[in-house]
């Protein structure tokens, strides 16, 4: 049965967002295993709660009265549990970690399965995370996909606000993605009890949105946003934990050419980039190019997480040449959003493949139909995500 879910909160988001099957199965995973799912707020969390687990006993941690109940005497949840339920779901469970104890118990005591959703790895980590011990697993929940959304999916639509479910289907995305980094992201840091100094995190916010899909420079990054170096490594560390910035690490494998070892960063969602930056990315604009790559990034993000584990990475080297995304060992992958490639826009592909060291390397464009240029392949991007979700880059 279900119990304490914010009625207003799901009603709302029932009216605003038409119903999509989400990849990730809630009641296949809790089949398994007790399990963490993670997300940046209004992934959909709550809205996956609502409908697939509608047997299950349910605490929101944002119902302020449910906060104040278990806040004051964790082991309510142990008194009101039912002969009957398998499952119990906490939803934000970082607002409230040391229910985690009470988990645990339960879990070994009465062979519950758990449920418990959160936006802050962070918070976890502090609050006990551990004390789960192996006895819960982790999933993380992103913005909507291309393999999801289906007929629905508009490549320009998605660029321009992003693939937040509410704000997807909005009729006003941009007054939404302004209330969410505006508001939301703010109260997430606050939240978070690392730095009360707003002022100096928005500026922050706005000079990392311009690093975006970058090899960051600190440094900069610290005189343009006027804050020390030290408080901009924690900044980043803040958003790697609130899972709004994904960190893409260098492939270091070529020999010819020596790699870079820095880091590149994403943001979780093109749209909250764009009214970071204050701007909106049109086609045709140079920023395009950008939002394209961030949108694929998302994409492969997603396929490792929900489907394949592949490790994601990038190649640089020092003489300049840049591939985007490396899958595993075995793909690179080049974006360009382009309608006609030239020989010229896939001479990192070419340059990497003369080292042997993987299977495919591919082109990712606008152009309407597929190709091939010496051992490039160049793909429309509709192509690449169906062979992509398709598990076809192995």
């Amino acid at each position: 049965m279900s119990c304490y879910l914010t009625k207003n909160m799901s009603k709302t988001m029932a009216q605003s967002t038409p119903h999509i099957d989400r990849i990730v199965d809630l009641n296949a995973l809790l089949a398994k295993k007790s399990h963490f799912l993670l997300g940046p707020r209004q992934t959909g969390k709550t809205f996956l709660i609502r409908h697939k687990l509608t047997e299950a006993r349910v605490y929101d941690l944002l119902d302020a009265e449910v906060y104040l109940t278990l806040s004051r005497h964790p082991g309510r949840i142990s008194e009101e549990i039912q002969p009957d339920d398998r499952i119990v779901a906490i939803d934000e469970i970082q607002r409230l970690p040391e229910l985690l104890n009470e988990v645990h118990r339960l879990i070994e005591s009465r062979g519950l399965r758990f449920l418990l959703t959160g936006s802050s790895a962070r918070k976890l980590r502090r609050g006990g995370i551990n004390l789960l011990g192996g006895r819960a697993r982790t999933k993380y929940l992103h913005p909507l996909t291309y393999k999801e959304l289906d007929t629905r999916f508009d490549l320009f639509q998605a660029i321009k606000c992003g693939l937040i479910p509410s704000i997807y289907f909005s009729d006003e995305p941009r007054a939404d993605l302004h209330a969410y980094a505006g508001s939301y992201l703010q109260q997430e840091i606050m939240a978070e009890g690392t730095t009360r100094n707003i002022p100096a995190f928005s500026r922050f916010l706005h000079v990392a949105a311009l690093c975006n899909a970058t090899i960051v420079n600190f440094t900069n990054v610290a005189n343009d946003a006027q804050v020390a170096r030290t408080t901009v490594y924690e900044y980043f560390e803040i958003l790697k934990d609130t899972l709004i910035l994904h960190e893409l690490p260098a492939w270091r494998k070529s020999k010819k050419r020596k790699p870079l070892a820095s880091s590149k960063y994403y943001f979780f969602d093109i749209g909250v980039v764009s009214v970071l930056q204050d701007r909106e990315f049109r086609a045709g604009a140079p920023e395009f190019g950008e939002a394209f790559e961030t949108y694929l990034m998302h994409e492969l993000k997603c396929f490792s997480d929900y489907v394949s584990g592949v490790r994601l990475s990038y190649w640089r080297s020092t003489s300049g040449f840049e591939v985007d995304f490396i899958l595993g060992d075995h793909t690179a992958v080049e974006v360009k959003a382009k309608k006609n490639i030239s020989a010229n826009d896939i001479k990192p592909l070419r340059m990497l493949a003369e080292e042997a060291l993987l299977k495919r390397y591919v082109c990712v464009s606008l152009e309407p139909r597929r190709r091939k240029i010496g051992i490039v392949e160049i793909l429309p991007y509709q192509e690449f995500l169906d062979l992509l979700w398709d598990n076809a880059f192995v």
